[in-house]
């Protein structure tokens, strides 16, 4: 005792003590304690189901090896008889061979082909066909033999072999085979020197113990998603509570000045909460407020342009006037965009998924855009159409050509052409747009689909930088996508749209 008493401190002495240390921290700790609690669990779960898998599959095949050994052995015993009888009507013959040689001695044993009987000098002294090729006595020790096709057998002094049919056993896996090569499961042919040979079906033993399969994953998965449940809440709730108690120490350590900063900042951020929801209160409610008046200006404006009662007393009034109502459709244009993309932005656009056709919709896309096209002496065509569904929101859908072929139709000089494609890979049903437009640069291609980004060309007119925007989200709203392709600037733009495939 002395002795221990005076041992001098040890590294390995420190290294206990900051082991033992480390484990009371992690033992305290929810975040470590209940993921590493419902992992034992759960792995307990799956190395009980595990064993009872392999305990029931050895079983399985355990039995269907019992039956087969059961089933080669009946083989192997009708296989003996066979070749019994083959041999009696072969010694029948041997005893009175003139007797048969002109008879039908097939008609007793149809399988029987030949039989041949040799004398003690290996003479040839019978052959039930008399007109087949010669036949050399079969050289064997016992007193029975046999080979493919065929037996032999002593009768006293002489030698007969017995030419036959091959034997039909039972089953498409049942082999006959000499008893030295047989191997796995096999029974011996009574009275010869051969062996039925079976195997054991796999498939068909364990049909059942594979229907089981997904009970055995319910027990493994079943604890182990139910633990993984629990343990997020238990460690979510232990998280909050531990949070919560930090920020109470924090704040009963803070300096006044500290807490106020501190206060100011909650205050900024419940501010920037409710600035976010104003927003989305202003665009639900404004949609009505500021379309109604732009409504008047543009119909009013028709009117004094179309001197509806009458003229306006100066050419100029009425230049003015549609100067006023095209002003007016744009702008109107433009609120309506941005208003629609806010509403999409907010998840209250409604969408009502269904099997639209692709192919057709395109088409009458690309036929109300006809007009247009043609104004300008733009090629607008469907080239390629594979009929098929997809599964998509046939109104969002239209939303979605009909931007992409308004972008089109302005990026692409007169004269000039717009082709459109569908076809149909794995999964997905995909529409291509290209034009032979000035095309885009590497750095418009990756700022294309953000709000509000215009790429102004010359004699181009642009939107508000919305369209594209617009697009994209619908598409990812119903579980698509879009993506602008292309090799460069004065290689035209390829847009592709990709949707699920019904």
């Amino acid at each position: 005792m002395a002795e221990a008493a005076l041992r001098p401190w040890t590294a390995l002495d420190g290294a206990a003590v900051l082991g033992w240390s480390f484990v009371r921290r992690i033992a305290r700790d929810a975040r470590f304690t209940v993921p590493i609690c419902i992992i034992l669990i759960c792995g307990s779960f799956a190395a009980a189901a595990l064993l009872q898998m392999r305990m029931d599959r050895g079983r399985a095949l355990a039995q269907a090896a019992t039956f087969e050994r059961a089933r080669a052995t009946d083989v192997a015993r009708a296989a003996g008889a066979t070749l019994d009888r083959y041999a009696r009507l072969g010694a029948v013959f041997a005893a009175s061979p003139q007797q048969y040689r002109s008879a039908d001695f097939g008609s007793a044993e149809p399988a029987i082909r030949d039989i041949a009987v040799w004398g003690p000098d290996g003479a040839q002294e019978a052959r039930f066909d008399a007109v087949a090729a010669p036949m050399r006595a079969p050289i064997f020790t016992g007193p029975r033999t046999s080979f493919p096709g065929g037996l032999a057998f002593h009768d006293g002094a002489r030698t007969v072999a017995v030419l036959f049919a091959p034997l039909s056993l039972g089953g498409p896996r049942t082999a006959l085979l000499p008893a030295r090569e047989a191997r796995g499961i096999s029974a011996p042919v009574p009275g010869w020197p051969l062996a039925v040979e079976t195997r054991v079906d796999e498939p068909s033993a364990l049909a059942d113990w594979t229907g089981a399969l997904p009970l055995y994953l319910f027990v493994i998965l079943g604890p182990a998603l139910a633990g993984a449940w629990l343990a997020a809440l238990f460690v979510g709730a232990f998280q909050r509570h531990a949070r919560a108690s930090r920020a109470i120490r924090a704040l009963k350590s803070t300096r006044p000045i500290e807490a106020r900063l501190m206060v100011r900042l909650a205050n900024a951020e419940r501010g920037a909460m409710e600035a976010l929801r104003a927003k989305s209160e202003f665009i639900a409610h404004m949609s009505h407020e500021l379309r109604t008046p732009l409504n008047a200006v543009i119909g009013f404006s028709e009117v004094i342009a179309e001197e509806f009662y009458g003229p306006c007393g100066h050419p100029k009034y009425s230049e003015y006037a549609r100067d006023i109502g095209q002003a007016g459709r744009n702008l109107h244009a433009k609120i309506g965009d941005i208003l629609e993309f806010a509403n999409i932005e907010a998840g209250r656009y409604p969408l009502i998924e269904d099997a639209v056709d692709l192919s057709a919709l395109a088409a009458q896309c690309l036929d109300e855009h006809q007009g247009r096209a043609f104004s300008r002496r733009i090629s607008l065509s469907l080239a390629f159409g594979e009929p098929g569904l997809v599964r998509a929101d046939a109104g969002a859908v239209r939303r979605i050509l009909s931007n992409l072929l308004t972008n089109a139709l302005a990026y692409t000089s007169e004269g000039g052409i717009v082709r459109a494609d569908v076809h149909f890979e794995e999964g997905a049903g995909v529409l291509t747009l290209s034009d032979s437009g000035k095309g885009f640069t590497p750095g418009e291609r990756q700022r294309a689909g953000k709000p509000f980004e215009r790429f102004d060309r010359a004699d181009t007119v642009t939107g508000a930088g919305l369209g594209l925007a617009i697009a994209m989200e619908l598409a990812r709203r119903m579980g698509g996508a879009m993506r602008l392709v292309g090799e460069g600037p004065g290689h035209g733009a390829t847009m592709e749209l990709r949707l699920p495939r019904l």
